[in-house]
């Protein structure tokens, strides 16, 4: 268990509380994530999809998805959330006892939960343990774990898709990939990874398609981006630099001005 803010990352079960006026951050989860949200709101931003829960949603989101995730309290309410965290380790256990649907495939879409009295009383019940000075014993902790699971696979005759494949990801279309997944600042190995390749096999496909390396070309879109932003003149350089995935405005300036000559706020129009 584990109070106000994930630091402890053998935490499996977290209450977190979020009082700034909004936070956006860019994540790549690498387990999969049992969510209700108690207060305020939460939108998930993947390639081609955006989503907002509030009060009394609960959902189901998949490892390793590259997604933008911006909380926002509401209602002079902060931002607060329970997570539960099924990790591999876990689920490999409990599939070892309890076989997955055999129709198994791969999936990245976010599970969305209506209201249902198994959601309501298993939420409820983590809540007390959070005024708990001590860690969670172990035994209690997979129990709960063991119910999410239970609850999930009840509601959600899917929910095998996400939940019983333990594979790592293959070896996918580069090109795809990276045209739908540029803005999202990582490290180059995460990106590897997610393309099923070697940091030295990503680097080497990569080039052999663009003629560039992946940083340079990483840049030029992201700049791009930015430009076309600016120069339609309904946004601000400080504005635009998060989005165009850079992750601060002295470095989105510098190379802005290196790759175009003159300062992102020198655009006409810009403000």
């Amino acid at each position: 268990m584990m109070e106000k803010r994930l630091k402890d990352p053998s935490a499996e079960v977290v209450l977190t509380c979020l009082e700034e006026r909004y936070l956006k951050n860019e994540v790549m989860l690498d387990h999969h994530c049992f969510v209700r949200v108690i207060s305020g709101e939460v939108k998930i931003v993947q390639s081609d999809t955006s989503q907002l829960f509030g009060p009394g949603d609960t959902i189901l989101f998949p490892r390793r998805q590259l997604s933008t995730i911006i909380q926002y309290p509401k209602d002079d309410q902060p931002y607060k959330c329970v997570l539960v965290i099924l990790k591999d380790n876990r689920l490999k256990d409990y599939y070892a006892r309890n076989p997955a649907n055999k129709s198994i495939a791969r999936s990245s879409v976010i599970h969305a939960y209506n209201r249902h009295p198994l959601l309501e009383s298993y939420f409820a019940s983590l809540l007390p343990y959070f005024d708990l000075q001590q860690d969670l014993p172990e035994k209690l902790v997979a129990l709960k774990i063991e119910e999410a699971l239970t609850i999930l696979r009840t509601l959600d005759v899917h929910v095998d898709t996400f939940l019983a494949d333990l594979s790592e990801p293959g070896k996918i279309d580069l090109v795809g990939f990276m045209e739908q997944n540029y803005l999202f600042n990582m490290p180059l190995e995460k990106f590897s990874f997610l393309t099923g390749r070697s940091l030295t096999t990503f680097k080497r496909d990569f080039r052999k398609i663009y003629g560039v390396t992946p940083q340079r070309w990483l840049t030029e879109k992201r700049l791009q981006l930015a430009h076309y932003l600016l120069a339609d003149g309904q946004k601000r350089p400080v504005e635009v630099y998060r989005e165009a995935g850079f992750e601060n405005l002295s470095h989105f300036s510098y190379a802005f001005k290196k790759q175009y000559g003159y300062a992102p706020k020198s655009l006409p129009g810009v403000r």
